[in-house]
């Protein structure tokens, strides 16, 4: 995808439904977002480096610079012209509700439908709209049919809420849970299929895989790891809650059938937003975690069956997605990568220093987990910010340990540098927590 020129920009906003001219975007408030993006020039390496475009992306957040956020892999800010949407929504529909949320803005989901299918490259009937990515991996994981005895095979280094969800099921229907390890880093995928090809036994009825690990930022080859599953019947639920609007891909970069993710990250939509992806003629036989109006129907809407919920949250992803499209994916992918390894390599030249994530093309991309060899993880993590207000997840896994870094387009080199910094003193002088 490439980035959009001020013209497409602007075209992106003009074709908002008529009847909802009352919860319009303000035109000056638009202006500001858009002026955000000047013309940027050189390929996506050159332009990651160009301080001057980034200043001016930065200023697009409401970002508390008091402190340096780098656990922007748990959630995203917004940029403030994401946030005044959803509130110009909320506002809207408060004015009556069963009729203004609706009658005008819930039929306004469907342009938001279409848009995250255009770019993701698939057909809007394939997306629902979701709360996160948990909410859809749920979905597939619970909307299988499966007996006692029947096998779903996954990592150990899967998302704990996935890996309990397969656990109640278990304890529900007398399924078997298979995990497996991989090596950390991984940077060989025919090992990684490998792995997933030797861990399959008649009874496996189902894998999950994530596209990026969210412990340590590895992207795994996920089309190779489908492919191969398909030669045995075997359905791959693709958790992608990392991978959306991080990095550069589409759908026939994963050729999968199940993919969730979460809006609230990479693309900085309002916080509780997700999409699904079932491909078409699996949908009907997917079970929805709430009952729709018919059992078997193949409409994607069935998933979002939850009740009453708010518009305003999901009719502001149009807005998130205007503005990543703004900067463009590539873009975005290489600016991120830039800062990651502003600090992984200047700390890499310390002996003590141990990174669990590869910095080789195509393994990885913001996130990265990094290690002080003789420091407890949770102690630099504490010492962190409370000697320098720097945010930072501590990663305890049985299998390694460090501190999960996770920059955003809005993070300054400054604050990267005062990161790369503090560590060194740790590694000087120790920590006092």
């Amino acid at each position: 995808m490439h980035n959009l020129d001020r013209r497409q920009f602007l075209g992106a906003f003009a074709k908002p439904a008529a009847i909802a001219t009352v919860a319009m975007a303000n035109p000056s408030l638009m202006a500001k977002a858009i002026s955000k993006f000047k013309t940027a020039t050189g390929d996506p390496k050159s332009i990651a480096r160009d301080e001057s475009y980034w200043r001016e992306i930065q200023q697009g957040y409401t970002a508390d610079r008091s402190m340096i956020n780098l656990n922007n892999g748990g959630v995203s800010p917004s940029p403030a012209v994401v946030q005044d949407a959803m509130k110009r929504h909320l506002d809207f529909s408060n004015t009556s509700p069963a009729y203004s949320m609706w009658r005008i803005l819930e039929p306004q989901r469907e342009p938001v439908r279409r848009r995250i299918a255009r770019h993701f490259g698939c057909e809007p009937g394939e997306i629902a709209l979701t709360r996160n990515a948990s909410e859809g991996l749920q979905i597939c994981q619970n909307g299988f049919d499966l007996e006692a005895g029947d096998e779903v095979l996954t990592t150990t280094q899967d998302y704990g809420r996935m890996i309990n969800t397969f656990k109640q099921r278990e304890c529900r229907d007398g399924i078997v849970m298979k995990q497996f390890k991989i090596p950390i880093p991984a940077e060989n995928d025919n090992e990684i299929v490998r792995l997933f090809e030797k861990n399959i036994t008649p009874q496996t009825k189902l894998i999950l895989m994530c596209h990026m690990i969210n412990i340590t930022g590895q992207i795994l080859p996920v089309k190779k790891v489908v492919r191969m599953a398909r030669k045995y019947n075997i359905p791959v639920i693709v958790d992608g809650a990392h991978t959306y609007a991080h990095f550069q891909f589409t759908l026939d970069d994963l050729d999968c059938d199940y993919y969730a993710t979460s809006l609230h990250k990479w693309l900085c939509a309002p916080h509780g937003t997700g999409m699904l992806f079932v491909r078409k003629n699996k949908i009907a036989d997917l079970w929805p975690l709430q009952a729709p109006e018919q059992c078997e129907t193949d409409d994607i809407r069935k998933f979002e069956e939850i009740g009453t919920h708010p518009a305003a949250n999901y009719l502001a992803i149009g807005d998130a997605l205007t503005f990543h499209q703004g900067i463009g994916d590539k873009n975005k992918e290489e600016r991120l990568i830039y800062l990651r390894n502003r600090w992984a390599k200047r700390l890499l030249k310390h002996n003590r220093i141990k990174l669990h994530t590869s910095l080789k093309a195509g393994k990885g991309c913001a996130i990265a987990t990094v290690q002080i060899e003789g420091i407890d993880t949770s102690d630099v993590a504490k010492h962190l910010w409370n000697h320098y207000r720097i945010f930072v997840v501590g990663i305890k896994h049985p299998e390694f340990e460090g501190c999960r870094i996770t920059p955003h387009v809005y993070t300054t080199i400054e604050e990267i540098d005062r990161f790369a910094d503090a560590m060194e003193d740790i590694l000087k002088n120790g920590v006092d927590i």
